[in-house]
């Protein structure tokens, strides 16, 4: 029997599409903000919340929007978004959580990809050495072959666009509804963390937002992208404490602080408000 990374990998190991989204899942920074600050230019999180406010655009896809529709994105060119890319800081050791999940762990191997609304160039550029380009899903855009300039959306993986690139992947990797894992933050992430749990596969939310910490199936809080490996040792491998620590510690690494708390979100009135 093969071993891999400190566990036992037998033959016929369950395979699983692990998702994860990008800007501030794998991130800190939001990839519009450090856009915004190659061009010069502010206002972009007061542009966002409008967007969001009226509903226009499907929630995530607002940067695309944007590119498309604003005087001040539409001077966006290939290069500005690579360059984003580059700048965006990243949570730390998403190479080990990329090499654990795709060497298996204990009967069980993890496919990873990015789904992210952000576009493709940003996303490819900030994870260039980590993540294959071709492992990428994010918003793809067509540039006009003259000026450079975007000339159109092919796809924008935002909202139910998230659930249909995820869907895609399903296909082409021939793996089952339940076994997709999907890992987020915010509440573009709603629609395919409800998708993903209708169809018996697993959530992980990355941040206490009230949209999604809900219906995730767990939440970790964490600056370092292997904490998310801890949900899916427990829940999914079945490991308990004692081996998810002797995982870490096989890669160099040790978890300081492991605290879990379960968090209820109440709203209490006078019972004669109710009834007003």
């Amino acid at each position: 029997m093969e071993e891999r990374n400190g566990w036992p990998r037998p033959e016929g190991s369950k395979h699983y599409l692990f998702a994860s989204d990008f800007d501030q899942t794998l991130s800190f920074n939001d990839s519009g903000i450090v856009l915004s600050e190659i061009l010069g230019t502010s206002g972009f999180e007061r542009k966002v919340a409008g967007l969001a406010r009226i509903n226009l655009v499907q929630q995530g896809g607002e940067l695309s929007y944007l590119l498309l529709h604003d005087p001040e994105y539409r001077r966006v060119r290939r290069e500005h978004l690579v360059e984003a890319g580059r700048r965006i800081r990243l949570k730390h050791n998403i190479d080990k959580l990329v090499d654990v999940l795709e060497s298996g762990i204990e009967g069980h191997r993890f496919s990873f990809y990015v789904v992210s609304a952000a576009p493709e160039e940003v996303v490819q550029s900030a994870l260039e050495g980590l993540v294959p380009p071709e492992r990428v899903r994010g918003t793809r855009l067509r540039y006009d072959s003259a000026s450079g300039e975007i000339q159109s959306i092919e796809h924008v993986s935002a909202g139910y666009g998230k659930v249909a690139a995820l869907t895609a992947l399903q296909a082409e990797l021939g793996t089952s509804p339940d076994h997709v894992v999907y890992v987020g933050d915010g509440s573009s992430d709603v629609h395919v963390m409800l998708h993903v749990n209708r169809l018996d596969g697993y959530t992980i939310a990355v941040s206490e937002n009230p949209y999604i910490a809900p219906i995730a199936r767990r939440t970790i809080l964490s600056d370092d992208a292997l904490s998310v490996l801890v949900p899916v040792l427990e829940d999914i491998v079945g490991a308990d404490a004692l081996r998810v620590r002797a995982l870490f510690e096989s890669h160099g690494l040790q978890i300081q602080e492991w605290g879990k708390v379960r968090t209820d979100y109440l709203t209490i009135r006078p019972a004669g408000e109710m009834s007003a």
